[in-house]
């Protein structure tokens, strides 16, 4: 049981995230195009069930912005019905590879995938949102966004709809920055997208600006559990989506617990045992219908700046949620989708990670193409072939990398030393054969490998082939082989 001064370091920190997590939650489930009290559920499971889980003591999980892209589209092709099954199927995999001990590994994952898979849902993000901001239904697909992007500019300086969201989401996202920056502690402990959204909404309230508001229904009405014959429509696409929420809700929460354990000194995330934790969150956000959750490194960092000692302050972050979605969530409905499309701009534009971006190109170049085509893909195709087009680019890109062969030729008036070093691989294969190609015939050859870390079998054969070829050819060839041919 904690003590008093860390009792009242978790108390305080757990209604700073709270503050936090009520418009992130709300705005995810309406850019997700679900009911918004689904996202308030998924944030209170994240409290009161991964909260009191083992793995990571002050990370804090709940609907993330990062999987907006992916919830929408699965609602879009499979309808809501089918969403619990997709993220209690999504929770059970998770759970599968915590037990298997599994965790670990999506460390491995190049973090310049990660990286670009985040850009490319920062630019789906932001290229979706921008349209609630003038009034405008989002398109649904990549190619609509962009082709209604003149109409949409049209409508916010024509229409009174268009004009008010605009001035509401700009003065949403001043009021964020300029809070973050200008506003002194202790008082900037209070979130400044809270103080946008409750400043934003009263204005829309005392200025009677017609604005489309949030609609704002029951708790237990908006729960859309799945029907035991919503079981037998899976199919294969359903499966991919399962998959597809699965890893990367599991390298999103992953990744950010490893961020997290850099912000403070405490016991560090047990990576397999978070894995389950976040499955069995997402198998119970499952059995409610609700949206899918991850680490969310805002509500996270807020937490451990706010002072949390423990993984209390994240289980009452969830009970605030409950209470105030029990007695409160009348007060949802003052608060405009322009203003709620600012704060997801914003999140979209922190994804982006520019200035990360713009130095990965300085000093990283064939990284910095990884991220890039990783997130162009996402927003061309869909995320799921984005994210495998990254992973693809980089296994490609490391066996280059890794396959570097050196060949330096000495010749005298008899004779010709030639000596390998490196990775003789397939990939090298055409630089080795024309190196040999162009060594005169009728000499003699010493070929020595002896210093070659890896000879694959393609590369072997070619120099077998060769050395019969040049002795065909009135020469002789002494060659040494490396310690061990793949």
């Amino acid at each position: 049981m904690p003590g008093a001064p860390t009792f009242g370091a978790d108390l305080a920190a757990s209604l700073v995230v709270f503050l936090v997590a009520v418009p992130l939650c709300v705005g995810v489930a309406a850019a997700s195009g679900v009911p918004v009290e689904l996202g308030i559920v998924t944030g209170i499971v994240g409290g009161l069930v991964v909260g009191l889980l083992p793995g990571s003591s002050l990370q804090v999980s709940g609907p993330a912005a990062g999987l907006t892209v992916l919830v929408a589209s699965a609602v879009s092709q499979h309808g809501l019905g089918m969403l619990g099954i997709i993220v209690l199927g999504a929770g059970v995999v998770q759970i599968l590879l915590g037990v298997s001990r599994l965790g670990t590994w999506f460390r491995a994952i190049s973090p310049s995938v990660v990286q670009g898979m985040l850009a490319g849902i920062g630019l789906v993000l932001i290229l979706g949102q921008i349209y609630p901001v003038g009034g405008l239904a989002q398109p649904d697909t990549t190619f609509e966004k962009f082709g209604g992007l003149g109409e949409l500019a049209t409508a916010m300086v024509t229409t009174p709809e268009g004009i008010a969201g605009l001035g509401l989401a700009i003065a949403a996202l001043l009021v964020m920055t300029a809070w973050k920056k200008f506003v002194p502690a202790p008082l900037n402990l209070v979130p400044g997208a809270l103080v946008a959204v409750v400043l934003t909404s009263a204005a829309a309230v005392l200025l009677a600006l017609p604005v489309k508001k949030i609609e704002v229904g029951s708790l237990l009405a908006s729960l859309n559990p799945p029907a035991l014959t919503d079981f037998g429509a899976v199919n294969l696409a359903v499966l991919g989506s399962i998959l597809t929420f699965a890893l990367i809700a599991s390298a999103e929460s992953l990744f950010s617990a490893a961020a997290v354990d850099r912000m403070h000194d405490g016991p560090k995330t047990q990576y397999n045992k978070e894995l389950v934790a976040q499955g069995a969150g997402n198998a119970v956000c499952g059995v409610f219908g609700a949206l899918p959750m991850t680490a969310v490194i805002v509500r996270s960092s807020a937490n451990v700046q706010a002072g949390a000692k423990t993984k209390l302050s994240r289980v009452l972050h969830g009970f605030w949620l409950l209470l105030f979605v029990v007695l409160l969530p009348g007060l949802l409905a003052f608060i405009p989708t322009a203003v709620l499309a600012a704060l997801l701009i914003q999140a979209g534009w922190k994804l982006l990670e520019i200035q990360a971006v713009a130095k990965l190109v300085r000093e990283h170049r064939s990284e910095a193409f990884v991220l890039v085509l990783t997130a162009v893909t996402i927003v061309a195709t869909d995320l799921l072939i984005g994210t495998l087009t990254g992973l693809a680019l980089a296994v490609v890109k490391t066996a280059i990398e890794v396959s570097r062969l050196s060949v330096n030729a000495e010749h005298s008036e008899d004779r010709v030393h030639v000596e390998l070093g490196g990775n003789a691989t397939f990939l090298r294969l055409p630089r080795l054969l024309d190196h040999l190609e162009k060594l005169p015939t009728g000499k003699h050859v010493h070929l020595d490998l002896s210093t070659v870390r890896h000879l694959d079998r393609a590369c072997h054969q070619a120099v077998e082939n060769w050395v019969a070829e040049h002795r065909r050819n009135n020469g002789s060839v002494e060659v040494a082989m490396p310690a061990k041919v793949g």
